[in-house]
């Protein structure tokens, strides 16, 4: 594949094999076949994090040299697993690294298992003067912060809490659509307590969700959001991204309200294509209130999607071989056991 006659856009899953095959994604570890998604690679921690007492960007420095000005004390990552707090900022090695050829950038945003469960990451690469954007061509090594902010977190070495999608060249903003929410269900969300356990990362369907979340229970098609509190919502209308496109979320927007919706922003090409059902897939919100409360209303737009061209259509797509949240409606992350019906 010519990645310099490619017109602008996302690149699918097999040309990110072939940037792998090539060397200009390698790992300290070899790649596992489920961290390449249709329009996007998961990235895995590594082995070494720090505890850091600030975040902070580079700059024209590297990583490792600003981490020395911010470094509270150095974590081993283990296979048994270690606990990350909430409320505290730490740093952490990738297991992959770039050297990106000429013409090719990349941009990383929070799998949807990590904003379901409010761990808030962002990508940092040496001299970068952005969270989650990778100047083109970069050549060197991947770090990320991490924030649990609701929940205290168990990770380990291979961990996968972040995604990189690539690009050629400047994408046309294909189509804008907002994105309204649905608070017309007997339950209509989730807050998170306060006060729960540790979320174990790579625990599928290991968690009782009653011990972690809250169910709320809207009347009259209105929610108060408080200020600080993380609340899972659903969208009003379905979405679904053609094969030959991708689409992102944007995490907030002041014209529609102050509060933080969607940590977790790429969608696959095929989410919520079901030739089967034809019914497409609701939007899990992940919102948070800022500074003063918030009264939502049913179909009040909550967020806005942006959709992009694909150089290519994928070899897969989303939701082939299985997948959490094809079909989906109001659904905690993975990490949880289906909420117990009432009756």
């Amino acid at each position: 594949m010519n990645l310099n006659e490619s017109a602008p856009g996302i690149l699918p899953c097999q040309a990110i094999e072939t940037l792998i095959a090539g060397g200009a994604i390698s790992a300290a570890t070899p790649f596992e076949p489920i961290q390449i998604q249709p329009a996007s690679l998961d990235l895995r921690l590594g082995t070494r994090a720090w505890r850091v007492r600030a975040s902070f960007l580079p700059g024209h420095r590297t990583v490792a040299e600003r981490l020395a000005d911010v470094i509270m004390h150095p974590i081993e990552l283990t296979e048994a697993g270690v606990v990350l707090e909430k409320g505290c900022v730490y740093i952490a090695e990738l297991q992959e690294r770039l050297a990106l050829p000429p013409g090719v950038q990349a941009r990383a945003n929070p799998k949807s298992s990590t904003g379901r469960v409010d761990v808030f990451v962002r990508l940092l690469t040496d001299r970068s003067r952005a969270f989650d954007d990778v100047a083109d061509g970069y050549d060197g090594p991947l770090y990320m912060e991490i924030t649990p902010q609701t929940f205290s977190v168990l990770v380990r070495p291979g961990t996968r809490l972040n995604q990189l999608r690539l690009k050629v060249g400047d994408p046309p903003k294909l189509e804008v659509r907002d994105v309204g929410v649905d608070l017309t269900g007997e339950i209509a969300g989730f807050r998170g307590r306060r006060h729960a356990g540790v979320v174990d990362l790579d625990k599928v369907d290991g968690h009782d969700p009653r011990d972690f979340w809250e169910p709320l229970m809207p009347r009259g098609g209105e929610l108060l959001l408080d200020p600080g509190e993380f609340y899972i919502l659903v969208s009003k209308q379905p979405t679904e991204i053609p094969v030959d496109q991708a689409a992102e979320m944007l995490p907030i927007d002041p014209s529609v309200g102050e509060f933080r919706v969607h940590y977790a922003g790429f969608f696959d090409p095929g989410f919520g294509v079901d030739e089967a059902h034809g019914k497409g897939s609701r939007s899990v919100l992940e919102v948070r209130s800022h500074e003063a409360p918030f009264l939502l209303e049913d179909g009040q737009t909550v967020a806005r999607l942006v959709y992009e061209p694909m150089t290519e259509r994928p070899a897969r797509l989303y939701g082939e071989g299985g997948s959490h949240y094809q079909r989906q409606g109001l659904k905690l992350s993975k990490h949880f056991r289906a909420w117990p019906d009432r009756g």
